[in-house]
Formats: structure tokens, sequence, C-alpha cells
């Protein structure tokens, strides 16, 4: 079957004046839209890669044929890493963090502050596009990693639990050049409801 674009679930606007709706509109409709529309054309050749889903591509991706691996990295990361990113966020969100995640991120990195300063700095400093992630590692612990362009830590065993978005067209309609205001103000939009989910995943 080929990989769908998922609908988003709230409004572009929803998000506001954190993000604005066009940004949002542009980033899920064209952006996402497009890794979804290459990875179909990519796999087209592929009947034997068509029925695994997104999670299991990106995973093996090391094992796939060479004639489609980079397509899929790219453009199956890409999915994968916004289908993620969209269920992140959430309207009227933000916070401080709630939950079995709250406790957690005290007892790795002691407060949600220095764990937010942390983050936002990897998010900072990764050159290029990419993405900032909170990870279960495959050895259990729960690490700050930053991925290149649409790579996604499953490729290497570990298991995202919270991700932010760096590519420029996430937030340079609004932000411009500014991504370390960018990354501040995005906390306000964070689902942890969400998080909390994906944590309870990883220990799975």
């Amino acid at each position: 079957m080929a990989f769908e674009l998922p609908t988003l679930p709230y409004s572009f606007d929803a998000l506001e004046p954190y993000i604005d709706a066009q940004t949002m509109q542009i980033h899920h409709d064209l952006h996402h839209g497009a890794y979804v529309k290459n990875l179909n054309a990519a796999l087209e050749s592929q009947s034997d890669l068509q029925n695994k889903n997104i999670e299991e591509l990106i995973r093996d991706l090391n094992t796939l044929p060479e004639s489609v691996r980079t397509a899929v990295r790219n453009n199956g990361g890409g999915h994968l890493n916004h289908t993620i990113f969209w269920t992140l966020m959430a309207p009227n969100a933000g916070g401080e963090p709630t939950g079995a995640i709250a406790e957690a991120i005290n007892d790795n990195f002691g407060n949600f502050e220095t764990f937010k300063e942390r983050f936002n700095d990897s998010g900072a400093k990764r050159f290029g596009s990419g993405f900032v992630w909170l990870v279960r590692s495959r050895d259990g612990k729960l690490e700050i990693v930053s991925t290149p362009n649409q790579d996604n830590p499953l490729t290497d065993g570990h298991y995202s639990i919270l991700g932010n978005d760096v590519w420029e067209h996430a937030y340079y309609l609004k932000y411009q050049n500014r991504r370390p205001e960018y990354l501040k103000q995005w906390w306000n939009t964070v689902n942890w409801e969400e998080v909390n989910r994906r944590f309870a995943q990883s220990t799975r």
C-alpha cells in the first residue's frame, strides 16, 4: 500500500503565535507531502518493500537495496520525522512537563531548565538542516542527539521521545535566521501527553 500524508491533528493556525499558519501549511502540505510522494515513487519497483511500515524501513535502512536506500533515507526519513513531529505539538500546550517524563528528565538532566538549555543548544548547533531529539538509546539511557537532514534515530537503534525540526522551512517565515528564538518559543507548543505516550512506548 502507498504511504499517505497524515492529516494535521489541528488547524494550520492552531499554534499561533509561536508557529504561523502559513509556515504550517507549507511545511505540512508541500514539504511533508513531497516526502510522501517521492517515497512512494522510490518504492514502485520494490514490491517486497511496499508492505513494510515506515518504522521498519527506517530501522532496517542499511539492509535496503542500494538503488533505493538514499531515497528511503531522505524521503522515508522525512515522512517518519514529520509524522512524529506533528503529534509532538498541540494548541494550548507547552509549559512544564508532566507525568513520568517529568520525573525522567529530572533524574537524567537535573531539572527541566537544564534539559531545555541542552536540547536547544544541540538544535542551534546543528549545522545546516536536521532535527534535535530526546531519545532512549539502544542501551536504555535518555540522551539528547542531533541528526542531519531527515535522518531518524531509529536507524541507529534509538527510540525518539521528543524532537524538534530545525530545517529552515520549519521557522524561516516568522523567525528568519533566528533559530535560537524559534527553539525557545517552540516549547510553548509541546504536547506533553504525547511525549509521555512515546516515553512509555520506549520502555517496551
